[in-house]
């Protein structure tokens, strides 16, 4: 049996029942055996072990994820440059990401997964190019209008790759959510936005009303939320998503622990529990899964509460 990726669509979806998000995308890789300590970070399988990522994805799917999203988020026209990969190579690498996941739906469908799947193609933030650990403060010195510039080439990109959904992600700075929003205008597919926070703020210290209010009346736009955040910090967010805007929305925190940007490291300790998810459903979260250090059994637990 096939599985339908395609009908229902996303928004109708949404509107009927929860649906669960995959894991972390690095530590599946990781726990593979592949070494993902460069720059690119998992961008880099793509050039050189597509099948990985293609098999990292279908665990997620077997999971009992009902999307997955691409290994995009560290893709930039920039980063691939600084490994000697052109232009064109690199548009290649990024609409592979969203085949990549279609393919891993298709063998799910052929393994007896009957539940429809669906791809959201991650737009990563500024930081994630420089691979400083910037991503989780912001500020980065350039205006919206130069942030929208380096971001637009690669979203049209990967919307030109016809993915269901574009997962704005792991977004600092509310000047860099209001880039974002600026660059998926007028190109025909939907996205969600999704901050990551601490506490009531973003990173770079913006009341999260101020951040989530850029989206509220931005049609391309059918969730906001937070992600690659302490789960602690998901159920207020949630709440003031919902009231600020009246969309669907997405959480997918991470394990709790701490990336260490010298170190290119976890630190601390794991917090996250699948019994936090019937808090967060209750607050309004449509879409909910886990970012970095999440894994399927992570994902098993969230999908086996109910959708």
């Amino acid at each position: 049996m096939t599985s339908n990726i395609s009908s229902p669509s996303l928004v109708d979806a949404l509107a009927a029942r929860t649906l669960v998000l995959d894991g972390g995308m690095s530590n599946q890789l990781e726990s593979a055996g592949y070494d993902l300590s460069d720059a690119l970070w998992s961008a880099r399988l793509l050039a050189e072990r597509p099948e990985a990522i293609t098999e990292a994805h279908l665990a997620y799917f077997r999971a009992g994820a009902d999307v997955a999203i691409t290994a995009s988020y560290q893709a930039t026209f920039e980063g691939f440059a600084r490994y000697g990969i052109g232009h064109g190579d690199a548009a290649r690498l990024l609409a592979l990401s969203v085949e990549l996941a279609r393919e891993a739906a298709r063998r799910a469908g052929e393994a007896g997964i009957d539940r429809p799947l669906w791809v959201a193609a991650s737009v990563g933030p500024y930081g994630a190019m420089l691979a400083d650990g910037s991503e989780y403060r912001g500020r980065y010195g350039l205006s919206v209008a130069e942030l929208e510039r380096f971001h637009r080439p690669r979203i049209e990109v990967l919307a030109a790759a016809a993915p269901d959904v574009l997962a704005l992600e792991t977004v600092p700075d509310a000047d860099e959510g209001a880039a974002l929003l600026g660059a998926v205008r007028g190109l025909g597919v939907p996205a969600w936005l999704s901050y990551t926070v601490d506490g009531r703020r973003t990173r770079a210290g913006q009341p999260l009303e101020e951040a989530f209010a850029l989206a509220a009346d931005v049609d391309e736009v059918i969730a906001v939320g937070v992600n690659c955040c302490a789960p602690q910090d998901v159920t207020p967010a949630v709440e003031i998503a919902s009231r600020v805007t009246g969309k669907p929305v997405v959480v997918y925190p991470n394990s709790g622990e701490t990336w260490d940007a010298g170190a290119r490291a976890w630190t601390g300790s794991t917090t996250f529990s699948a019994g936090q998810v019937e808090a967060w459903r209750e607050a309004g979260a449509r879409l909910i899964g886990g970012c970095c250090r999440v894994g399927p059994e992570g994902i098993t637990a969230i999908a086996s509460g109910g959708r």
